[in-house]
């Protein structure tokens, strides 16, 4: 017996053998069906294909057949791989020296007619055969060997489809690993941009209460100064004058008939009205120095200067002093009438909770409702009549009470535009805001939710209703944790 010699090229063509990953594969139907059609075309009683390694002839499908592989050196194939470009056909292995001997000869299977078709590779590698045997001598037609020969084109098509969808599989399953990297990369890009934008609104903030509290500090020095000394002199003035005016009535009892040019001045200058209107005056003057001090107050406990900490706080007194700096916006203009506010004060008590905060939220959302009430009352139409005839005028209405959870509940309610249902899921997001360019910069309600939610463990949530206006609920606890 001969044994069988090795290809030229046996290193790369048994890297090709393994590049199909079929070797000890189950059973496959689109192969069984090609054998089963080598079989009955060639009237064989066996069909292999027959792939061969370094040890072995392995059958990735067989008819005919039990075994599933044999010892190379003992495989009619082995020989059949090293003539790519022919079929090697053995009609009677009894009588060829080369096989004559071979167990797979002399016992079972009795192999006595072979003929194999090298299975080739579109790289030019035979790594098996597609095969047809018989136990008794005989020839093949031209016709039937080219059968086998477009049979294993078929057979290397299903290899080449194989491990395609091997590598697809493969592919797949890296694209799926890839595609979960990239969500959890794209998860944590999201977490740290939402950390950044946090950060940001809190440095934004940061900067707004330190631009807040230098402006306070500038007014309080420019204004509060010469104001309280107006304010302290006008008690002068008024007794001042007072006494003056009371001389000039004294003057005028003791000499009625004044000399012709004393009295041609008292009427130029209409000495009558000017002794009753200058008391007026000074009253105005003194209401007004009043309200400048007021308004320097409010500013400065709106802001809560040199308050990093936490304090008791009367929650009323940071609503009015936050309406005080919004009433230029409050009254009437050329946009719409007067804003009326209402107030529904319950009886709450003082509040643990960063002042200049919480007032910061109140002026953010009275600003919005302001702007919507604007939007809503403009100045073609600044009243409504409502579906009952009632006419409707712009208000805000301000409620504060004890919730049923014991914790302070503040609402705050216009009657202006509503929140357009698509923004609702977006109202508390950085930067997001549905006013005009220029208008505002979408950070007003963003850094309100982070006050209340972050800074004092409590929530804010609104309702609306498109047209009809919107509520704010601010909810926090009485006492800090």
């Amino acid at each position: 017996m001969n044994l069988p010699p090795l290809p030229e090229n046996e290193e790369d063509r048994l890297q090709a053998l393994i590049k199909y990953q079929v070797l000890d594969t189950q059973e496959e139907a689109a192969f069984d069906n090609l054998t089963a059609l080598a079989a009955k075309i060639c009237h064989t009683p066996i069909a292999l294909i027959s792939l061969v390694d370094k040890n072995r002839q392995w059958f990735k499908s067989k008819f005919g057949l039990e075994a599933t592989e044999t010892p190379r050196e003992l495989a009619f194939c082995a020989h059949a791989i090293c003539q790519t470009q022919d079929v090697f056909i053995v009609p009677n292995a009894e009588e060829d020296e080369r096989f004559a001997d071979n167990p797979l000869v002399v016992s079972e299977p009795n192999v006595i007619f072979y003929a194999g078709v090298p299975l080739v590779t579109p790289d030019g590698f035979a790594i098996g055969t597609l095969c047809v045997i018989d136990n008794k001598p005989r020839n093949i037609s031209l016709e039937r060997i080219q059968s086998l020969q477009t049979l294993s084109i078929q057979i290397i098509s299903q290899l080449e489809a194989r491990v395609n969808l091997i590598n697809l599989k493969q592919n797949i399953i890296h694209r799926q690993i890839v595609e979960k990297h990239l969500r959890y990369k794209n998860k944590e890009l999201a977490d740290n941009l939402g950390k950044f934008k946090k950060n940001q609104i809190q440095l934004i903030q940061s900067e707004k209460m330190l631009s807040l509290e230098e402006m306070v500090a500038g007014i309080a020095h420019e204004i509060n100064n010469p104001v309280n000394f107006i304010y302290a002199n006008l008690k002068h003035v008024g007794a001042y004058v007072h006494d003056l005016l009371d001389l000039l009535s004294l003057y005028k009892q003791e000499y009625p008939d004044s000399n012709l040019e004393i009295q041609n001045k008292a009427d130029e200058i209409d000495s009558d009205f000017l002794t009753e209107d200058l008391p007026s005056i000074l009253s105005s003057m003194d209401v007004g120095a009043k309200r400048i001090k007021n308004l320097v107050l409010s500013l400065r406990n709106f802001a809560r200067l040199d308050e990093a900490e936490t304090k008791l706080v009367d929650i009323h007194e940071g609503i009015d002093n936050t309406i005080l700096l919004l009433q230029h916006r409050l009254d009437t203009t050329l946009k719409h009438f007067e804003i009326k506010i209402i107030r529904e004060y319950g009886e709450i008590p003082q509040v643990e909770c960063y002042a200049a905060q919480i007032n910061q939220v109140f002026f953010g959302i009275l600003s919005n409702a302001i702007d919507a009430l604007e939007e809503k009352f403009n100045s073609e139409q600044k009243s409504i009549q409502s579906e009952n005839n009632n006419i409707i005028f712009p208000a805000i209405r301000i409620i504060t009470e004890i919730s049923c959870k014991n914790n302070l509940l503040i609402k705050i309610a216009d009657n202006g535009i509503g929140i357009p249902r698509e923004f609702d899921s977006r109202v508390f997001d950085p930067f997001f805001t549905s006013k005009p360019v220029g208008k505002g910069q979408g950070l007003g309600l963003s850094i309100s939710y982070q006050i209340i939610t972050n800074k004092h463990n409590g929530t804010l949530k609104y309702r609306t209703k498109p047209g009809e206006g919107t509520e704010f609920w601010i909810e926090i606890p009485i006492k800090s944790n």
